[in-house]
């Protein structure tokens, strides 16, 4: 059997690589770990409130009975984007309850700021609009990319222009105009990495974007590694319960005042209760996501070793998806789970699988899904919480329905 070498080991001893990432505070003499990071960050100000649990704040509008002060703050937010000082303006401008969430994830992501929108794709499009309104509307980006990211750049719905290139090839591919890189290590849904500090240098001063949903800061933090704009699809492991959509970017702060800008002149803004759901998720990352990359370390070693599995990925950073192809009938697979769930999306608590050339990269032409490793009878497993062998039951169960088990 044809199966990719991957390093359990790295899947998963977080604890050796999760802790000394946090920012620090006044009164730490120590910077603090990402899994404190994780419960207290943009929540510090709670108990002088005389709080424990963060409000949610639904106003869609606030009360200012000085307009003239209300005018000036509005006209700096048009001019620099800079988050405005003082009592709230706007749901449109920002929200209290969504800008904790903001300033959480920028401290577990290491940046100075970040910026939340209503989805992934409606991120990924604010970052296309600030360089396209500088003129900056090439791209230079690396499949596999996640399905509907790839059809955004490809169709150029937004009036850019996209250079599909190999990792070394990222350098010759850069023009005046061009305003971005983007890549997504592990990525959707081969988990095909990269170095990305190596293909940081290759983009000179060009931003660099990684997507970070299949990572999550709790397996790296691409700023590190040169990264200018951390993406996550925070429906996903940063939710990490099925139940909220939401996009962010983790930038600094110069980008993040262009993103705001863009957030409220199209209105992708953020509800607050998911706001509010994303910073309580933030809470218990790190343990979902260790707890997860375990369990998807025992699948994947069982998957390797199974005769009806043709070959595995699974990366060497660990986390908690799996991709697999089978050589029977991958159909047959998803119609024969009882536990896990066929569905998209990914990084819930339970675990959830798809046939990406059916689904989410349905919307990536044939030859192109096919060059960047998306197999016809390739599955992607998003792993949970449940235990590991209920999960080989099912799994087992499923696989013994192919034509070819």
């Amino acid at each position: 059997m044809d199966s990719v070498v991957y390093d359990t080991a790295a899947a998963y001893d977080a604890d050796a690589r999760d802790d000394r990432r946090g920012t620090g505070s006044a009164s730490a003499a120590r910077p603090r770990a990402l899994a404190t990071e994780a419960v207290h960050a943009g929540r510090e100000d709670l108990a002088a409130l005389g709080l424990h649990a963060a409000p949610i704040d639904l106003s869609t509008t606030y009360p200012s009975y000085d307009s003239r002060g209300e005018a000036a703050r509005i006209d700096a937010f048009a001019a620099e984007g800079a988050e405005p000082e003082g009592p709230p303006v706007y749901g449109r401008l920002g929200n209290p309850t969504v800008a904790r969430f903001e300033t959480a994830l920028a401290r577990l992501e290491g940046t100075e700021s970040a910026v939340a929108f209503a989805s992934g794709m409606a991120t990924l499009s604010a970052v296309l609009l600030v360089r396209n309104a500088m003129g900056l509307r090439h791209v230079v980006a690396v499949r596999p990319l996640y399905g509907c990211s790839d059809h955004l750049l490809t169709a150029g719905l937004l009036g850019s222009e996209v250079t599909w290139v190999d990792p070394a090839g990222i350098a010759d591919a850069l023009r005046p105009d061009t305003g971005l890189v983007m890549v997504e290590s592990p990525a959707n849904p081969t988990l095909a990495e990269l170095d990305l500090r190596a293909v940081a240098h290759a983009c000179g001063s060009v931003p660099l974007l990684a997507d970070n949903t299949f990572a999550t800061p709790v397996l790296q933090r691409p700023v590190e590694q040169g990264a200018r704009l951390v993406l996550h699809s925070a429906t996903k492991y940063l939710g990490g319960h099925g139940d909220v959509m939401a996009g962010v970017v983790a930038c600094d702060e110069e980008f993040a005042r262009g993103l705001r800008q863009v957030r409220f002149a199209t209105g992708g803004v953020l509800h607050p209760l998911a706001g509010y759901l994303l910073l309580r998720g933030l809470s218990t990352l790190p343990v979902r996501v260790r707890a997860a990359s375990s369990n998807a370390a025992e699948l994947a070693r069982r998957l390797a070793d199974d005769p009806r599995v043709a070959r595995v990925h699974y990366p060497r950073i660990g986390g908690a998806m799996i991709a697999f192809e089978v050589h029977g009938d991958p159909h047959d697979v998803i119609a024969g789970v009882r536990l896990i769930t066929p569905a998209v999306s990914l990084g819930s608590v339970d675990s959830l699988i798809q046939h990406p050339a059916s689904i989410s990269h349905r919307i990536v032409p044939t030859a192109d899904r096919h060059d960047a490793g998306v197999s016809d009878r390739l599955l992607r497993l998003s792993v949970g919480l449940e235990d590991v062998d209920d999960l080989w039951s099912d799994l087992d169960g499923a696989l013994g329905f192919t034509s070819g088990g």
